[in-house]
C-alpha cells in the first residue's frame, strides 16, 4: 500500500510513504480458535435465507455469501472491531469489565446494550443501514451458532452475518447466478477480483 495514493488532506501527520505488507493474524483463524468456523457462519446465514433476485437458490446464496464474507474480513478495521468483541467477551467471563461483575455479565441483563451497539456497528460498517436491518433479524432469531454464544459474541457474530447477508442480497442481484469465482488451492471458492474493496465508508453496496 502506498500512502501517497491517499489524498493529502486525508493523511495524518508524519505518515510514512509506504507501509510494509507483513503477514498479520487472520480474523477467521481467530474466530476458529474461539470455536466459530466459516461453516458455522454460513449455516446460520442460510437458516434465515430468503430467495431474492440474483440469489434465487441456496447454492448461489452460499457462493455469494462466501465472496462477501471474504471481502468484508479483508478490511483491518472490521477485523479489529470483531476482535474487540472477542476480548470483551473474555474479560466479561473473567469479571474484569468496569462497572459489571461476572454474574451480571453472564445473565446478559436487558440494561446491557453495549453488546448490541458493537453488533450494529459491525453490520453497518459492512453494509450500511441494510446491515442493521439484517442484524436485528439474526439477533432476534439467533439461528445456528448464535444461540450458543455469550453476551458479546452473539451480537458480534450477528453483526458480521447480518452485514454480509445484506451485501449478499444487494450485490448478488447484479450477478449472483452468473458469477464465476476462481477456486483456491483448498477447493473453496476464491474472491472475485472485480469487486474491489471500498474504503472509509465500510462496504455498503
Amino acid at each position: 500500500m502506498k500512502l501517497s495514493d491517499i489524498k493529502e488532506e486525508k493523511k495524518k501527520k508524519n505518515q510514512p510513504e509506504k507501509v510494509k505488507a507483513e503477514k498479520t493474524r487472520d480474523i477467521m483463524q481467530v474466530l476458529e480458535e474461539e470455536g466459530i468456523s466459516e461453516a458455522d457462519l454460513l449455516s446460520a446465514a442460510m437458516e434465515l435465507y430468503v430467495p431474492h433476485p440474483g440469489v434465487e437458490n441456496r447454492d448461489i446464496a452460499k457462493r455469494v455469501f462466501h465472496r462477501e464474507l471474504k471481502l468484508a474480513v479483508s478490511d483491518p478495521n472490521l477485523c479489529i472491531l470483531i476482535y474487540a468483541g472477542i476480548l470483551l467477551e473474555k474479560e466479561g467471563d473473567r469479571g474484569n469489565l468496569p462497572g459489571m461483575n461476572k454474574e451480571t455479565f453472564k445473565k446478559d441483563l436487558t440494561f446491557l446494550i453495549v453488546d448490541e451497539v458493537i453488533g450494529m456497528s459491525i453490520a453497518k460498517y459492512i453494509s450500511g443501514d441494510k446491515g442493521i436491518f439484517e442484524f436485528v433479524r439474526f439477533d432476534k432469531m439467533k439461528p445456528g451458532i448464535l444461540s450458543t454464544l455469550g453476551p458479546f459474541m452473539d451480537d458480534v457474530i450477528a453483526g458480521l452475518i447480518g452485514g454480509v447477508s445484506a451485501n449478499m442480497y444487494s450485490r448478488g442481484k447484479n450477478d449472483g447466478g452468473k458469477i464465476e469465482i476462481p477456486d483456491n488451492k483448498d477447493g473453496t471458492p476464491g474472491l472475485a477480483k472485480r469487486f474491489p474493496r471500498k474504503v472509509s465508508k465500510g462496504f455498503a453496496g
